[in-house]
């Protein structure tokens, strides 16, 4: 039987040559304090495309200074940044791998020394400084800046744009009405609610014509957030607009209590997938090839989100094939103990 995991996947004019991805997942390591790559970063992710990912995913990547969850995070929001990010996917691509990037704004979510930014003035908790709540007009800066780092992407060489629209940040905090409290057109009904997203999308493709992602939580764990039929229409806004996949996380939008369980976030990529008929990536505690093999073979998502798994094992791919029994092709260098 074809193994999926390891079968070929094509997005517009970007073939993946499996279905395993490095999610993104920050690693506050951009020193001194500039959003720029360090040596850390160009081994970190050269070493997961070197065990075989089919797509190298970078963590949440600043469009805005404001914007970091931290003040070491990853920064696209200067042409300085060029450089260093297209050392990143020289080498990712050097192993037959693909590169992304997620784009992100951190909002009421940015722990900072300066100001912070969201649609409603609401802290996400006693921790966190309230933030200013966005004008109009400084929303469309943050939408230019959502479309400068997408022509900075493509600069750069990647492949394939996340849009970070999950786990509370801001794209998320405006989605949701937990967060979202203004009564301009930016708040209100869900219409309103998904019209930054909506404009971000258009924004970008009017400098990226490649496969673009987004990543949602369509989960957010309280009675009064959105319902999965909100996360039904989002998707089906987002089909509408020629989104690539839509990557199915959970949750971060307010403090919550969450028991995860080994793929507890799967069923809502595959609800999406089926209800909406687009392109859906699964995470969440997927640690094995059986496991993920199940997943693409019932199609209940498209492709495979790694993230601790990877951190653990950067050749995960080698394992999932020894369980799933078939071959994976060796990195050259590595044949002799592949």
């Amino acid at each position: 039987m074809e193994r999926k995991l390891f079968s070929p996947i094509t997005f517009g004019d970007v073939t993946l040559k499996n279905r395993i991805v490095m999610a993104p997942m920050c690693m506050y390591s951009s020193e001194p304090e500039d959003g720029t790559v360090q040596p850390f970063h160009l081994t970190h992710y050269e070493s997961r495309a070197a065990g075989q990912v089919g797509l190298v995913m970078l963590e949440a990547t600043a469009v805005q200074p404001e914007g970091r969850i931290s003040t070491k995070d990853l920064g696209i929001w200067h042409n300085d940044h060029i450089e260093g990010l297209q050392q990143l996917t020289d080498r990712i691509h050097a192993h037959g791998a693909k590169s992304s990037i997620q784009l992100a704004h951190a909002g009421r979510k940015a722990a900072l020394p300066n100001d912070i930014f969201a649609p409603s003035a609401l802290a996400f908790d006693e921790n966190y400084q309230t933030p200013i709540t966005l004008s109009e007009t400084a929303i469309k800066v943050t939408i230019e800046a959502f479309q400068l780092a997408a022509k900075r992407a493509k600069q750069a060489g990647f492949d394939i744009i996340e849009i970070h629209a999950a786990h509370g940040y801001l794209i998320n905090q405006f989605l949701s009405p937990l967060t979202n409290k203004r009564d301009d057109q930016y708040g209100g009904n869900r219409e309103n609610r998904y019209r930054i997203l909506s404009e971000i999308i258009d924004a970008i493709k009017l400098e990226w014509t490649g496969p673009l992602f987004v990543r949602i939580s369509a989960d957010e764990y309280d009675q009064n957030g959105n319902t999965i039929d909100d996360f039904i229409y989002f998707s089906n806004e987002m089909k509408k607009q020629s989104i690539s996949l839509i990557d199915c996380s959970t949750g971060g939008v307010i403090p919550a209590t969450i028991k995860p369980y080994p793929g507890y976030q799967v069923p809502k990529a595959e609800v999406i997938k089926n209800q909406v008929a687009i392109p859906t990536g699964a995470v969440g505690l997927i640690t094995t090839g059986i496991q993920a093999e199940e997943i693409l073979q019932n199609e209940r998502a498209d492709l495979i989100f790694l993230a601790r798994a990877l951190l653990r094992n950067p050749y995960w791919a080698k394992t999932a094939a020894d369980e799933l029994n078939t071959t994976l092709e060796a990195p050259k260098q590595y044949s002799r103990g592949w």
